[in-house]
């Protein structure tokens, strides 16, 4: 079962734009609940609005967002909450208030006016994201919202855009072990007359075992393979993104000794040759721009990835090392010099997204200390000339 619905509240009432829909996909589509909404906040249109700051609108620029937020609860019990965002264990709804206040901050801190597109992982409902749009967040002039969780499930991802959304998609990945905690939130956008495509992830994480785990997250890489392709087929030359928590470094491959399947493999002779042939289940990584496979075949999907170049140290600090697993990825079509283009992308490495320690600052619901145990990434884009 699928529902679907959209929330007017003045605005061009969610006015879609020239897109492909995606309506073809091949994915497994799980039930899922899927949320877009359009909220009132000032002049209505098209294009940027007020809250753009004048150097952004005079550089013609495009800032994205990615954040895992860490367990961001609302403050009413559902019974799907985890314990400790429970009444019975001192959480309220003052608290929660409290929260969206540090992570407005937090937002104007990323980037002055806060970014214009703002994904965020691990976000309990939709009703978050609207009231972080409509009141804490409200200066940020975030009309358009979407949400996308599985039923039953505890935490799930969304989007906050001053740029009308296009369409949406949210597609639940299954395997021989079960279904993803949390599908992949598809968002589509046309900004300033040019595509864009966003696929917002939070893949398994590692708890249960890093070998036992690796299959789902190469589902959900499977499952990205395969829309990937599609839109090549039906949209060619639409840029995309793929961003968020994946669970996974972008040197996983080496991490595990070099011999070992993961989802993400670098462009490499080891990682062709461990993968052994046609791609099914992983994406390929590459430094260079654009991205384009060196050592597997040349079909085979391959991303940019910014780590190790604009992207330094990490993004989440665990058992005193630093890890990878946030990330922005990116296709070819930001390299080919017509519509958005990349530009620099940014691991937030400063307060207050990190403790005096240089370490990131995680949430604790008992004191409502700290913000995220991971830091946000941003993506900066640029019309080409």
């Amino acid at each position: 079962m699928i529902r679907f619905s959209r929330v007017s509240r003045g605005g061009n009432g969610g006015k879609r734009g020239r897109y492909c829909d995606g309506t073809g996909s091949i994915l497994a589509k799980l039930a899922f609940f899927l949320t877009v909404m359009t909220l009132g906040a000032g002049s209505a249109g098209c294009g940027f609005f007020s809250t753009l700051t004048a150097k952004e609108n005079a550089a013609q620029n495009l800032s994205i967002a990615v954040w895992n937020v860490e367990t961001l609860f609302d403050g009413e019990d559902d019974g799907i909450e985890y314990r400790e965002y429970r009444a019975a264990a001192g959480w309220s709804a003052e608290k929660f208030r409290a929260r969206l206040t540090a992570i407005s901050r937090a937002v104007e801190a990323l980037q002055s006016g806060g970014p214009d597109i703002l994904a965020l992982v691990e976000v309990e409902n939709a009703r978050i994201l609207e009231d972080f749009a409509s009141d804490a967040g409200k200066q940020f002039g975030y009309r358009y919202v979407s949400f996308a969780g599985n039923p039953g499930a505890a935490l799930g991802l969304g989007i906050l855009s001053r740029h009308p959304i296009a369409g949406t998609a949210a597609h639940s990945v299954t395997s021989s072990d079960g279904t993803t905690p949390r599908p992949v939130l598809e968002a589509r956008f046309e900004i300033r007359g040019k595509p864009l495509m966003l696929m917002i992830c939070h893949w398994k994480s590692k708890l249960g075992g890093e070998k036992a785990t690796e299959l789902l997250r190469r589902a959900s890489a499977r499952a990205l393979v395969r829309r990937l392709r599609e839109i090549a087929a039906e949209c060619p030359g639409t840029p995309v993104v793929i961003m968020g928590d994946l669970n996974e470094n972008h040197d996983e491959f080496y991490r595990l000794g070099g011999e070992t399947l993961s989802a993400l493999l670098p462009d490499d002779p080891e990682a062709a040759r461990c993968a052994g042939g046609a791609q099914e289940d992983f994406l390929v990584l590459s430094g260079v721009k654009p991205p384009a496979p060196s050592h597997f075949p040349g079909d085979t999907v391959t991303l940019y990835s910014p780590w190790a170049k604009e992207l330094m140290t990490g993004s989440y600090f665990y058992q005193n090392s630093w890890e990878t697993i946030d990330h922005i990825l990116l296709s070819e079509y930001f390299f080919d010099g017509t519509g958005w283009e990349f530009f620099d992308a940014e691991a937030v490495h400063r307060e207050p997204f990190i403790r005096a320690a240089g370490y990131p600052s995680p949430y604790n619901p008992r004191t409502g200390s700290g913000l995220s145990d991971h830091l946000p990434l941003l993506l900066t884009l640029a019309i080409a000339e």
